[in-house]
């Protein structure tokens, strides 16, 4: 995905609201029977036959999410469906809709906007949702996006945060700690480049944990594998967090404890060499980093054979009685107690 060079910038005043809307909602392509009717009128309309309906919603705003310094907008547009219809796969549902409302101050152009819809018609092409509706309003400081992902499954196939139990195994769909090693890579190339503007910066070797950060891609596969092989897990939730988090989500609700084997949690190389050139410990990068997006889930022990097929999968731990706590058991043979230490949106400056 790479940035398009414009020449020319059309204000985005001159095209009024609905002028707007009309030409960033021009190519949209609708890939689900049950959207009766998308954009276009006062309302979507979705059918419902016989199954419940998901929904979720997410905001990024600019300066606290985003940093379009280094963040193209088509990778924007990309990463802010992926991350809503990876709350719908984390409720084991298909996401089928969305609908998209953004904010935006007037430094903003047409064809800026357009690179920013490119990135989500892209989104909405690789999961097979549909873009049927949402906002656009004028913002006085940049920008502010919130997308609502909508989702369809049997209500008996709903997999919630509150279902693990003592012997479940715990589950991770791939590689942790990535995503927060490329922000940190991308931070560093923001501040040479503002004391040196000369400087180009120094992203060849870390191609794999940028693309992590900046366009990252939800586990629809997961999904389609529980479903072939007749697999429902015990309990599920995304990894927007941290690994700490969401174990700590899935025990707090599901009134149980567990334990995380370090020697198991998955780590890229780039990840592992990544944390030591910036002093950090790379399993404290996959306990507390976040924007993953991988599906941490538990599964019963019948399952196991089953799971052990599952392409990109890692047994992690299991979860244990309440009493036993939440804890780390490291590759050296202490347990350590996790604690929750995810990025807070409200600190202070």
């Amino acid at each position: 995905m790479s940035n398009n060079n414009y020449t020319t910038f059309t204000d985005v005043n001159t095209l009024g609201e609905f002028g707007l809307i009309d030409d960033l909602t021009k190519h949209i392509q609708i890939y689900n029977t049950n959207t009766v009717k998308g954009v276009g009128d006062d309302a979507a309309i979705i059918q419902n036959d016989g199954e419940v309906t998901v929904v979720s919603t997410d905001m990024l705003i600019e300066g606290i999410h985003f940093d379009l310094m280094y963040t193209p907008l088509k990778h924007l547009g990309y990463k802010s469906v992926v991350v809503n219809v990876s709350d719908i796969f984390s409720m084991n549902a298909v996401p089928t809709q969305i609908t998209v409302s953004i904010a935006v101050s007037n430094k903003y152009s047409l064809e800026a906007l357009r690179e920013f819809y490119e990135g989500i018609h892209l989104a909405c092409k690789m999961y097979k949702v549909d873009l049927i509706g949402g906002d656009t309003t004028s913002s006085p400081k940049g920008m502010a996006i919130s997308i609502t992902a909508i989702g369809q499954a049997k209500k008996e196939d709903i997999v919630y945060r509150n279902g693990a139990k003592k012997g479940d195994i715990i589950c991770v769909t791939g590689d942790l700690g990535a995503s927060y090693l490329g922000l940190q890579i991308l931070e560093r190339e923001k501040q040479v480049y503002l004391a040196h503007p000369g400087v180009q910066p120094e992203l060849d070797k870390s191609q794999y944990l940028i693309e992590r950060q900046l366009k990252p891609e939800a586990q629809a596969g997961a999904i389609e594998y529980f479903k072939k092989m007749d697999i429902k897990p015990t309990a599920m939730i995304d990894v927007s967090d941290g690994l700490a988090s969401e174990i700590i989500h899935i025990c707090k609700q599901s009134g149980t404890g567990a334990f995380i084997e370090e020697g198991k949690v998955p780590l890229h190389p780039d990840t592992e060499r990544t944390a030591l050139e910036f002093n950090l410990d790379p399993i404290t990068c996959a306990l507390h980093g976040g924007e993953d997006y991988e599906l941490l889930f538990t599964i019963d022990e019948k399952d196991l054979e089953k799971i052990r097929f599952m392409p990109e999968v890692f047994i992690i731990g299991e979860i244990t009685d309440l009493s036993e706590g939440i804890t780390l058991h490291t590759t050296g043979g202490n347990i350590h107690p996790i604690t929750a230490q995810g990025w807070n949106h409200f600190k202070e400056n």
